[in-house]
């Protein structure tokens, strides 16, 4: 599993092992966020430092790969594009040429940044792709690669395209995270954009869930959406956390951020259809969870 160390690789990894499978993580700990935080995900699995950019790899004997590492956020415009066309595509390229070569299965998770503005919503996966940011270009570009490989090697890739995920040891960098940081601290909240910029909210496990039955039971080529079963604005949410916490946040307000969707929302026919597979988790239950787990670490001793 490549990205093991990351918020979903390591939940998937703990999933994984409870059920009794070998996990072998790989992960580049980069600076993107703390490193630490990397290392406290990944305490108790095997993981090898290796950067997929550059580092001699093997997936010979394998029963399958997760490929989630890659180069997040929106905000890649700029001197940081290289980054992304490092870490996102020439690593995938790397990981697909080392998995045909071994005949191994591939799930690479792709996100539903590729969309854009939708043309329409839910969005199903035949929408055409409209990236408004390099993150989203690189991903698309991946996917791509991930149809190459497949019809001139004979890569099985499965693409799974992501959805707004969320829950405990979600990136710093996320508004959840931040949210519950300023609701915890009492400090102020940045907001970008009107806040009614909305999202597929999908947590955690129901990711996980939706990974591991696509490596064992997906259409060679397939790719689905993995969404939430709900749409909530940021506005929508602030309000919800407000709640689960007992508290008010105070927000102040910023434009918006270049490259940012307006809206997402899954359509998930296909993928309850091939996989039966459907968001369990309310985005209610899901942002307690967090904030449990989050106000537990970030509590004043």
């Amino acid at each position: 599993m490549t990205g093991a160390a990351g918020f979903i690789g390591s939940h998937l990894a703990e999933a994984l092992a409870a059920r009794g499978d070998e996990v072998v993580g790989i992960d580049c700990f980069t600076d993107y966020y703390d490193p630490a935080l990397k290392e406290q995900n990944a305490r108790g699995m095997e993981v090898r430092r290796l950067d997929l950019a550059e580092d001699a790899l093997d997936f010979t004997g394998f029963d399958g790969v997760f490929h989630l590492a890659g180069q997040p956020g929106v905000r890649s415009f700029g001197d940081v594009f290289p980054l992304y066309l490092r870490r996102n595509v020439l690593a995938t390229q790397r990981v697909f040429e080392t998995a045909a070569a071994a005949g191994v299965r591939v799930v690479f998770s792709s996100t539903s940044t590729i969309y854009g503005e939708a043309e329409r919503y839910p969005t199903p996966e035949d929408t055409p792709p409209r990236p408004l940011s390099p993150y989203g270009v690189t991903n698309l570009a991946c996917e791509h690669l991930a149809l190459a490989y497949g019809r001139s090697f004979g890569l099985d890739v499965v693409v799974l395209r992501y959805f707004s995920a969320y829950g405990p040891r979600q990136r710093p960098d996320m508004a959840f995270p931040r949210m519950i940081g300023a609701l915890v601290g009492g400090a102020p909240f940045p907001l970008f954009g009107d806040g009614e910029q909305s999202r597929s909210f999908t947590y955690v496990l129901d990711v996980v869930d939706a990974t591991i039955r696509a490596m064992e039971g997906a259409g060679r080529g397939s790719i689905l959406n993995v969404g939430g079963g709900e749409e909530a604005t940021m506005n929508e949410t602030i309000a919800l956390l407000e709640r689960i916490s007992g508290r008010t946040l105070d927000v102040r307000r910023e434009p918006t951020v270049l490259g940012d969707q307006r809206r997402t929302k899954a359509d998930t026919t296909r993928i309850r259809s091939e996989l039966g597979w459907e968001p369990r988790t309310s985005l209610e239950e899901g942002l307690r969870a967090q904030w449990e787990w989050a106000a537990s670490i970030e509590s004043p001793a």
